[in-house]
């Protein structure tokens, strides 16, 4: 926080420095008042969207079309704020290819097989430690575990310098990340604190306590997704918060360090759930526009093409932009030659655009795809 107040808290500024580990890292809950007036307010705003939002995604009839897409997306931006950089058309294009691309695309959609693979462990154990380390697994292709040995550090990528180096010691790290699953499953009745508040300290302190070699952030991104979801705020893990973050990419990073170096929670907290609301807004407008688009297309292939006209074939040109004739015949649509002959049709029709990837056959709805793109 600036300034002087009631949820002022001390200087960390001399029991932490960038070049040594941070073993002094406060255990949670965080000393003095985080819900100040502001902090408050602001939260009634950020509840509000995401219950707007929990009721658009209630109104679609296919919520995979929205789960598909916005999953791909969040891949896509949290890779960036790592520096690994894809395109959503690229990634829409090979998420169901036989080749997935290049490294960068593969990072990605391994971003959103975690959330997939997240989500699902939610109905097996609470979200915890062990969540972390499936998301974690999943995000880099290799089994990941806690940190055992020191050595990993955080660096400026402009200037080199260290900008901050974790906690060190498996059993340090344990004992933070007990202390962080404890606060995380405290009843809202015994602690008292909005959810949407706890959600963003439990990303400060997951953050700082770095557990993996690598993949923190991204996992960490994750958990937000699947905290919003085990507290009943979302059905699925859709809030595109890392569309926020990578348009915030230096403030983001600024006031992270801010709690770090002087306690600055009330600013920390301020940004999350500015966060929460702006993405929210965007996702309902993002479903009122799908939803839009999608009635739009269906009159028009039942009025040029009344034969080969089905919901479900609406459904299936909606859910990913880049459909394959064998989706509609997973589907049920008809046979394979059926399925040909519609898409088909609806390339002649303008409807979508036949594309080529190596020997495989796309059919892509540009429009929904420009749709998705725009930011």
């Amino acid at each position: 926080m600036k300034g002087k107040g009631p949820g002022r808290q001390p200087r960390t500024s001399d029991k932490w420095r960038a070049d040594r580990p941070y073993n002094d890292l406060p255990p949670l809950p965080p000393a003095g008042e985080l819900e100040s007036r502001t902090v408050l307010k602001q939260c009634i705003v950020a509840r509000a969207a995401l219950a707007e939002l929990k009721v658009a995604t209630e109104l679609i009839p296919n919520p995979t079309i929205l789960l598909n897409s916005i999953l791909l997306l969040e891949a896509q931006a949290s890779s960036e704020i790592e520096n690994i950089v894809t395109s959503a058309d690229e990634l829409f294009r090979r998420v169901e290819a036989s080749d997935p691309g290049d490294a960068a695309t593969r990072e990605a959609l391994r971003y959103r097989r975690a959330l997939l693979e997240g989500a699902a462990s939610l109905q097996v154990k609470p979200l915890s430690t062990w969540t972390a380390e499936v998301v974690c697994t999943e995000v880099k292709g290799v089994e990941m575990r806690v940190r055992r040995v020191p050595g990993t550090q955080l660096v400026n990528s402009a200037s080199r310098a260290v900008s901050y180096t974790p906690p060190v010691g498996e059993d340090r790290i344990r004992r933070l990340l007990s202390n962080w699953e404890a606060f995380l499953h405290e009843a809202p009745t015994t602690d008292g604190m909005d959810p949407l508040v706890k959600m963003a300290v439990l990303h400060y302190q997951f953050e700082a306590i770095h557990p993996f070699t690598d993949g923190n952030g991204r996992t960490g991104r994750v958990i937000n997704s699947l905290f919003l979801v085990a507290r009943g705020l979302l059905p699925q893990p859709i809030l595109y918060l890392s569309r926020y973050i990578i348009e915030h990419k230096q403030e983001y990073y600024r006031l992270l360090l801010g709690v770090t170096r002087d306690a600055a929670w009330e600013d920390w907290v301020l940004f999350m759930l500015r966060g929460i609301e702006l993405t929210a807004r965007w996702t309902i407008a993002k479903i009122a526009a799908i939803r839009a688009l999608s009635g739009e297309i269906a009159e028009r292939i039942r009025a040029a093409y009344p034969r080969l006209y089905s919901r479900d074939l609406v459904d299936v040109i909606f859910e990913q932009p880049y459909c394959r004739i064998r989706n509609l015949v997973e589907r049920g649509v008809g046979t394979r030659q059926l399925a040909s002959r519609q898409l088909h049709a609806l390339v002649k029709g303008g409807i979508l655009r036949e594309v080529r990837l190596g020997r495989e056959r796309l059919f892509l709805n540009h429009r929904l795809l420009r749709l998705l793109e725009a930011r």
